[in-house]
């Protein structure tokens, strides 16, 4: 009898979490018709279609993880493939990966899935599609595709006006370990929102809070690693010639320097690498031994960095005696 609605019996061994949200093909996969998916959806019967083509089999609202399983079913109707066509960006990426200042997954309205602009998709229920000429490389969180979070926070950003949630978000990106500063600028270089003065007052507290993360973990290096005492932050003169430059750690007696890559991406990346290039050159001219850390590579190889200015210590007596420099407190 075929106004007789299925038992949804033939999909029971599916019943978990994620399962409870299928596709139209996943459906025919167990032998399910479009006719049969539709009946099973009447009015009082046990399954809905939540998106087009996606189907929850319950009757209830969905939960957050159903939200985001129906989402990447919509935008990709083959989700075990790798690399997967669609992710999880913007607030509920910020969400999944722990944001303090990002509202929790049941408070968001929308759901935004990044795809490829090649993809014919529309908008549709609690699914915003939002579109790439390139689509990053996703980490899996919670079993869920979801986009770098530089990434996650661009397109979040694109989207709040509010001054204060920007500068949180961002600030929390960097604070908390997420990224690099510079990983975020420069996805919100490439979205176009440094034309945005409260996205701008925002990245400056950032690069100013990626900076200080910097200084913090040098200090560390040194301490915890038995490094020689340095001078901090000083500038660096020939007697009656010109400023050499300033640098973050000094060693007088051993005429080496350490200088913190901490550029701003906003500016030009060729430009400013000729300087730092010049102003090395010039002092290790002079005697200067100068290594160049990052913080990224304090953040995840500290003792390394640590090996390379030891080595860089030890080597002094073995170089010819540096220039006489002046150093200055900067």
């Amino acid at each position: 009898m075929t106004n007789t609605p299925l038992s949804p019996r033939p999909l029971s061994h599916l019943a978990d979490g994620r399962r409870r949200v299928l596709s139209a093909a996943q459906l025919r996969a167990h032998g399910v018709s479009a006719a049969q998916a539709a009946a099973q959806c009447r009015a009082g019967g046990p399954w809905q279609q939540f998106l087009p083509g996606v189907y929850l089999l319950h009757p209830g609202p969905p939960t957050s993880e159903e939200r985001l399983h129906g989402a990447l079913l919509y935008a990709d109707r083959q989700p075990e493939r790798r690399p997967p066509e669609a992710m999880i960006t913007g607030l509920a990426a910020l969400a999944l990966y722990r944001f303090a200042a990002a509202p929790p997954l049941p408070s968001l309205d929308r759901i935004d899935v990044l795809v490829s602009r090649t993809r014919r998709l529309r908008s549709t229920g609690c699914v915003r599609i939002l579109r790439t000429q390139e689509l990053p490389k996703p980490l899996e969180v919670t079993g869920v595709p979801v986009a770098p979070v530089a990434r996650a926070l661009a397109d979040a950003v694109a989207r709040i006006g509010d001054a204060h949630t920007v500068r949180r978000l961002l600030t929390e990106a960097v604070r908390d370990g997420h990224c690099e500063p510079a990983a975020v600028v420069r996805e919100l270089n490439r979205a176009r929102l440094l034309t945005r003065p409260h996205v701008v007052d925002a990245v400056d507290s950032l690069l100013a809070e990626g900076r200080a993360l910097a200084e913090d973990r040098l200090y560390e290096m040194v301490r915890a690693h038995g490094l020689p005492e340095p001078l901090w932050n000083v500038d660096l003169r020939l007697p009656g010639g010109p400023h050499l430059g300033g640098v973050d750690a000094y060693w007088p007696d051993h005429a080496v320097a350490v200088e913190l890559d901490t550029r701003s991406p906003r500016q030009d990346d060729d430009t400013l690498w000729t300087e730092y290039t010049r102003k090395r050159e010039h002092m290790e001219r002079l005697g200067i031994s100068v290594v160049h850390i990052t913080p990224r590579k304090l953040r995840d190889a500290l003792e390394q960095q640590a090996i390379v200015v030891r080595t860089a210590l030890m080597a002094a007596g073995d170089r010819a005696p540096a220039a006489y420099v002046v150093v200055l407190p900067r």
